[in-house]
């Protein structure tokens, strides 16, 4: 029986979250006009504040109809079956939630909802911001929840629900036809990916870092609208902060996700959607300086209103090239076009011209100065860094956009091919580079004329023992890579040489002003801590990446097959099933296939386990036992939590150390997505090794065997298959046989053999039953071997057994594997530089009102606005 209650509970809430956006939006327009007196005023604000409170309950029912949807597996709603299944543990179930449009969207509404609750209770020193603040916040929310509003108008729609019926999404289906109340039994499930822990933190953080940047650009609309010009950016430069540092925490969560689960090697590949996120961070990061800027000096304060609404404008754009469907098949992030691409370019339109026609309506009132920067004014090189950041953004932009121009063309009736790079990668990392290195030495020489006095002599003093430090390290590292071969690589490339250098000079002129400000206030020091973070982080890409080496080639001079690309024949090993190949400098090893079992801490080899007709369970065939700990006994049904994923055991052993260790990487072949494998990595203080499989047998497709060949044999006769030697102990009778049901007159035997293999003695128990006067057979198959085992007859009267044998190709994999140079140093450097966002949202929160502007500026601001 379907239940419709709760999706009509869930669809009413979402028209309720949308009235209540509309009321709310209106309500605090009207407490922001200046015409209506204070009594007028509060009874708006009040009127507001109700009907935004009104939506933000609306939208907490609206998330819990949705996830009771998921949790309680009704099928009968299209988005639980299209995302979850019947096997899914609960926290995956959290990311069906968002893996859809609609439950993204639904994310990015509730964090909207949670961050104006706490501006609603932020204290009495922001009441004044209330209503403009708030205006643009519930408009914005009226937006965002028309995305999921499901409602037709004749031939136009707004939104899509995600409690739209499986028999209202399939209405042409037979299967509606003939019983409207079908349901399901089970789901389509969770994109293999996404089963990953990161998928259930990376969302909410990046979604929590995009509804961040509403605030200073609420903020900045709020001060042009009011005529504050000046005043919002004290309230809005802590809020800049959080969003830089949940937008930045939440994007290398997206990278270490990638690192851990895909298979292209890395942690960044240009990806469009990727870009999409890496370039309003940037601008934002270049907004916060030019804030940090007029806070300090009264300038850069129009600069600071277009980097805050492009940052907010390039979020819109993000989600318009990742949910319009225009990116195609340019990106393996976007999601599909569902029919609202009019609606979301509708959407940033709106926005854009809004918030461009008011910053160029009130242009020319904004205050400006005309004092003079010279090169060694902090102001001056805090500038040019953020002109760098926003260069750095406009070059990604502009490639990214390509399928954009295309569609915008075709539209207009211009045919346009125009493709994106074709390495990618190469394309962006030859301009992204030399960026990095304007960034490394402007974030030295910005902090050290921030903090210091701004003359040449001071100056000088300043930089002159950062920079012995840097050229003295950065000597004895490019000397013990070359010459000594400390390292495993050569620091001998000029512009990674460049980059090594100016982030070094980075790390010690920022650590310089860390030690210099211990002795008054340590908070103080945010930006410099954020800056060695940035610095560190480059240093991480720039070894990870730049000095990447594969150590997996090709050496045995054959071709894997002609239909492999070549770069899987280049760089990929061959390695038979548990025969020893050398590569590099180890001694590698493939030992078989294993799964994940319920309840046991490591994965458990397939050969102990009897796959039943229910893919999720099995039952062990022998005693399974980890560490001398005893997890199942020979019989017990066990559960296999995530069947589709095979685990290849592969051994490693460093011929020079004699150190050994197991990898575990995963792989399995989706019948709709192909092999999906992700890396296992074994982490060294100065690298990774990263290894995953490139290619495997495809257990969906039939063995090739070869023909049964038969031998007669008694017990204890020894035989020879397929060159390996086998004893025939005898056979047993037995009680039970998994999935088949023995009755009265049924017998059911199993034969003993033991087969000396290269490596290890193996043990098969093929099967025979007889049942209601017919035979059935079992046989033993012997992955290492390439053997298959039929127990075909016994004759009592000479107590001769006959064995049947059939021979194919042993098991292997294709492996790639891969040495990621201190790729530690990014994630370390990540985390600091969040350590020193946090510390400077600290420090703005703690600051005491705005200070009053210099005179100069007031009176240009008087003269400006009259």
């Amino acid at each position: 029986m379907i239940n419709t209650l709760i999706g009509d509970i869930g669809h009413l809430s979402v028209i309720i979250a949308f009235v209540a956006a509309i009321v709310s939006s209106y309500a605090y327009f009207m407490a922001s006009r200046a015409s209506i007196d204070a009594e007028a005023i509060t009874k708006w604000r009040r009127f507001a504040r109700g009907a935004f409170y009104v939506h933000g309950a609306a939208v907490l029912v609206v998330i819990f109809a949705l996830f009771n949807i998921i949790y309680e597996h009704r099928y009968e709603y299209y988005y639980a079956w299209s995302h979850s299944s019947n096997h899914l543990p609960v926290h995956y179930m959290i990311s069906c939630f968002w893996e859809g449009q609609e439950g993204s969207f639904l994310l990015w509404i509730f964090w909207h909802v949670v961050l104006g609750v706490v501006l609603l209770n932020s204290g009495k020193k922001n009441k004044e911001w209330e209503a403009p603040v708030m205006a643009m916040f519930s408009f914005v929310q009226l937006f965002l929840t028309s995305m999921i509003l499901g409602v037709v108008i004749g031939d136009v729609k707004i939104g899509s629900s995600p409690f739209i019926l499986m028999r209202d999404f399939m209405a042409d289906a037979p299967v509606f036809a003939m019983d409207p109340n079908f349901k399901p039994e089970d789901g389509t499930g969770l994109n293999p990916l996404l089963q990953n822990y990161w998928m259930v933190i990376h969302p909410p953080t990046l979604f929590l870092g995009f509804a961040a940047t509403l605030v200073p650009f609420a903020f900045a609309m709020a001060g042009l609208w009011k005529n504050k010009f000046g005043e919002w950016v004290r309230p809005a430069l802590p809020w800049a902060h959080f969003a830089a540092v949940s937008l930045g925490i939440g994007t290398v969560m997206g990278a270490y996700w990638a690192y851990e689960t895909l298979n292209f090697g890395g942690y960044w590949n240009w990806d469009p959607v990727e870009n999409a996120v890496y370039i309003p961070w940037l601008v934002l990061v270049g907004a916060i300086h030019t804030l940090i800027i007029y806070r300090r000096s009264k300038q850069g304060l129009r600069t600071s209103f277009i980097l805050v609404i492009a940052s907010f404008i390039l979020i819109l754009y993000a989600t318009f090239l990742t949910r319009s469907g225009i990116l195609g098949n340019a990106s393996v992030h976007s999601f599909t076009d569902l029919g609202l691409s009019g609606q979301l370019f509708t959407y940033l339109t709106a926005f854009a011209v809004l918030a461009i026609g008011l910053l160029v309506y009130k242009w020319k009132h904004i205050p400006t100065t005309e004092k003079e920067l010279s090169t060694y004014n902090g102001e001056f090189w805090v500038f040019v860094g953020a002109a760098v950041l926003c260069l750095a953004g406009f070059q990604v932009l502009t490639t990214t956009s390509i399928p954009v121009y295309n569609s915008f063309l075709g539209f207009i009736g211009i045919e346009s091919n125009a493709a994106l790079p074709a390495d990618q990668i190469e394309h962006y990392t030859k301009f992204q580079l030399w960026g990095g290195v304007l960034i490394a030495v402007l974030t030295g020489i910005g902090q050290l004329t921030w903090w210091r006095k701004t003359d040449k002599s001071s100056f000088m003093d300043a930089i002159t023992m950062p920079l012995m430090l840097t050229l003295l390290f950065s000597s004895l590292v490019i000397i013990l890579s070359n010459k000594f071969d400390v390292f495993d690589f050569k620091l001998d490339n000029p512009v990674y040489i460049i980059l090594f250098v100016t982030s070094l000079f980075a790390v010690f002129a920022n650590l310089s002003i860390i030690l210099s400000l211990l002795h008054k206030k340590v908070s103080l020091s945010g930006g410099a801590v954020a800056h060695i973070g940035v610095a560190l982080m480059l240093l991480g890409i720039l070894f990870s990446s730049g000095y990447s080496n594969i150590i997996s080639g090709n050496t045995s001079g054959m071709l894997y097959s002609r239909e492999f690309p070549d770069e899987i024949n280049r760089d990929n090993v061959l390695l038979w099933r548990n025969t020893t190949t050398d590569m590099d400098k180890y001694s590698v090893s493939y030992r078989g296939q294993f799964l994940e079992v319920a309840g046991v801490p490591e994965y458990v080899n397939k050969e102990v386990l009897f796959r039943t007709d229910d893919e999720y369970t099995a039952i062990a065939r022998a005693d399974i036992k980890q560490n001398n700990k005893l997890y199942y006994k020979t019989g017990d049904t066990v559960e296999l939590p995530s069947p589709e994923n095979t685990y290849y055991q592969v051994e490693y052993k460093n011929r020079e150390t004699k150190e050994a260790f197991t990898l575990y990487p995963r792989a399995q072949v989706n019948p709709n997505m192909g092999l999906l494998a992700s890396p296992d990595i074994k982490s060294f203080a100065t690298k990774d090794l990263y290894t995953h499989v490139s290619s495997v047998p495809d257990p969906n497709e039939e063995k090739e065997w070869s023909e049964l060949q038969e031998h007669t044999v008694a017990m204890g006769d020894t035989i020879i298959l397929n060159d390996y030697v086998a004893i025939f102990n005898g056979v047993e009778m037995i009680k039970s046989v998994p999935g088949v049901e023995l009755k009265a007159g049924d017998v059911a035997v199993q034969a003993d053999m033991k087969i000396m293999g290269e490596k290890k003695t193996y043990h098969a128990h093929p099967l025979l039953i007889f049942k209601d006067g017919m035979a059935g057979y079992y046989p033993e198959i012997i992955e290492d071997l390439g053997l298959r085992l039929t127990f075909l007859n016994i004759d009592p009267a000479t107590k001769e057994f006959k064995i049947g044998v059939n021979t194919t190709q042993k098991d292997y994999i294709i492996l790639k594997a891969m040495e990621k140079p201190f790729v530690n140093i990014l994630w370390i450097g990540t985390i600091i530089m969040s350590i020193g966002f946090i510390m400077a949202i600290v420090r703005r929160k703690d600051e005491g009102p705005k200070t009053a502007a210099p005179k100069v500026v007031r009176k240009a601001e008087k003269t400006q606005v009259a």
